[in-house]
């Protein structure tokens, strides 16, 4: 698939639309921005291309245009042909962008991935009201004396974009990240449950602030949050499917185990959430990697009919 570069980004970041969604933008069908970290950092190699792929299907299937989000060449690719994903898929240097390291990544032509923090920008700055990943990030456990906060947080609360994640990641503090959301004006939206998923688990034990179960009713608030003007972005926590689930009971105890061994070996900054996702994964024997999948997969097809609705809604 070619792809062609977009007319206004001199007056902007060095935007490249792939053909697919360029078409998609010309026609004024619904997109769906995507991560790339999932790709380079989340899972191995081939199995992040093949989720990669079944991502981007699940997004067609409900009528929507995908737009994977990565920095190659000194371009901030929107959205991927299948040369260039599996280019993607298969590097082992690529650089791991949140908004700190993003345009460092374009001006020295690196390969990056981007994080929800890096998507967010680069799909706000594509015209992309609606964002899927698999779990924000947040404030982490210890915070109080590491300072250690997602940068998620700030991007949800500065940038326009509805944010589709099966809630935080169970690894942090989440109570802690409800309430950093909540004083940053985020409204937190849970879809089809009263409680804030836990990422691998659907209920954290945490009630949920909203809920919506709607993709119409999600359409209007974000309608309404622009005609307010001035406002971040909205996060729609949607629980990873019932039968793809690990409990929270279980899960907390692997989560410990992990946090305690990236304690011991000194793991800092943002080593961290990788490293005790590989340790989850290890001590789960695969079964956190095929909940993610889902959930990821989950979380494409509501963004997709989220993005469709925002449009009828238009």
């Amino acid at each position: 698939m070619s792809q062609t570069t977009d007319r206004n980004a001199l007056a902007g970041p060095p935007l490249l639309f792939s053909e697919e969604v360029a078409d998609a933008r010309a026609q004024g069908r619904p997109l769906v921005a995507l991560e790339s970290t999932i790709i380079t950092h989340g899972m191995p190699w081939p199995k992040n291309a093949e989720t990669a792929r079944m991502v981007e299907a699940d997004i067609r299937a409900e009528g929507a245009v995908p737009a994977t989000v990565a920095a190659l060449d000194g371009k901030l690719h929107i959205g991927l042909s299948e040369g260039t994903l599996e280019r993607l898929a298969e590097a082992t240097d690529a650089m791991k962008c949140s908004r700190a390291d993003l345009a460092i990544a374009l001006a020295t032509g690196r390969t990056g991935s981007t994080t929800v923090a890096a998507t967010m920008m680069a799909a706000h700055a594509a015209g992309i009201a609606v964002f899927a990943t698999g779990g924000i990030g947040g404030v982490h456990r210890g915070a109080e004396a590491s300072f250690d906060v997602s940068a998620d947080l700030d991007e949800l609360a500065r940038t326009p974009v509805c944010v589709v994640a099966a809630g935080a990641k169970a690894l942090l503090d989440l109570p802690k990240t409800l309430e950093v959301l909540e004083t940053r004006g985020v409204p937190v939206i849970a879809h089809g449950t009263d409680a804030f998923p836990a990422f691998w688990s659907r209920d954290s034990g945490l009630p949920a602030p909203f809920r919506m179960d709607e993709p119409h009713a999600i359409a209007r608030l974000l309608h309404m949050r622009r005609a307010l003007g001035g406002h971040g972005g909205v996060l729609i926590a949607n629980p990873v499917p019932e039968a793809d689930e690990i409990p929270a009971d279980e899960m907390a105890a692997v989560i410990d185990k992990a946090v305690q061994m990236a304690a011991r070996r000194g793991i800092a900054g943002k080593q961290v959430t990788p490293f005790i996702l590989s340790a989850i994964y290890e001590l789960t024997q695969g079964r956190s990697l095929a909940t993610n999948i889902a959930l990821v997969r989950n979380n494409a097809r509501l963004a997709a009919r989220i993005a469709a609705a925002d449009l009828a809604t238009g």
